[in-house]
Order: structure tokens, then C-alpha cells, then sequence
């Protein structure tokens, strides 16, 4: 482990334009200490994945409120695979059925918060679980 400070990329992927909870989660992430960077709204899959191995990512947090949660979440996590990043940790959140909870773990996904998790246990949940490069 480094001494350096975990580096997250926060991801919007897909249609969903509401970025708000997005922001909210990578300015407590940052207030944390962490080095994070916002890609914006309407990234691709591909995007978020080149963007997490250019910055050299720790995690990649996805939030999505589309309901295309299953598809997006599989997509990064295999496209990390393909690139030889799958260390890079993934989570998210977003408006996420509670049957669909399993399925994206079982998919690689590490943790997904949903509506009402507060930031503090998000930031507690990174600085436990992702490690350093």
C-alpha cells in the first residue's frame, strides 16, 4: 500500500442526465483526501474505462439512475477485465432494485449504495475497501 491518496473516477454512464448525487459523492470523496475525477454526464462504458486506467484509478464509482444498472455495471466491469485492470474496484449507486443487489455483486460490482446512503459511509466504505496501487 502507498502513501499517495486513493484515486476514484465518479462516472455517469449511460442517458441518465440528473448528476447531482454523482457530485455530491465525489466532493465528499475529495473532501476525504481522495484524488478524484468527475467525468461528466453521458459517459460510455469504453469512456469510464479508458478514463479509470489514463488516471491510474483505485475505483470507479458509477452512479445510475436509468435502470439500465445491470448492463452498465457488466459492461465496465468486463471491459476492466478485458483492459487486465479488474484490481481497479468497482461500486456505484443509484436507484437499484433490491433483487438486482446480487446480481451486480455476483457481476463483480464490490458495493452498491442506494438512495439515502450518506456520504460518510460511502467515504468509510472506499477507505476500507479499495486498496492502493
Amino acid at each position: 500500500m502507498s502513501d499517495s491518496p486513493l484515486r476514484v473516477v465518479v462516472a455517469k454512464p449511460g442517458l441518465d442526465g440528473h448528476d447531482r448525487g454523482a457530485k455530491v459523492v465525489a466532493r465528499a470523496l475529495r473532501d476525504a483526501g481522495m484524488e478524484v475525477v468527475y467525468t461528466g454526464l453521458h459517459q460510455t462504458p469504453e469512456q469510464i474505462v479508458e478514463a479509470a486506467i489514463q488516471e491510474d484509478a483505485d475505483a470507479v464509482g458509477l452512479s445510475v439512475l436509468s435502470g439500465a444498472h445491470m448492463t452498465l455495471f457488466a459492461k465496465v466491469v468486463e471491459l476492466l477485465k478485458v483492459r487486465d485492470a479488474a484490481d481497479i474496484v468497482v461500486f456505484g449507486g443509484g436507484i437499484i432494485p433490491d433483487d438486482d443487489l446480487l446480481a451486480l455483486q455476483k457481476l463483480g460490482v464490490a458495493k452498491v449504495f442506494t438512495p439515502g446512503a450518506a456520504t460518510h459511509e460511502i467515504v468509510d466504505w472506499v477507505r476500507a475497501n479499495v486498496p492502493s496501487h
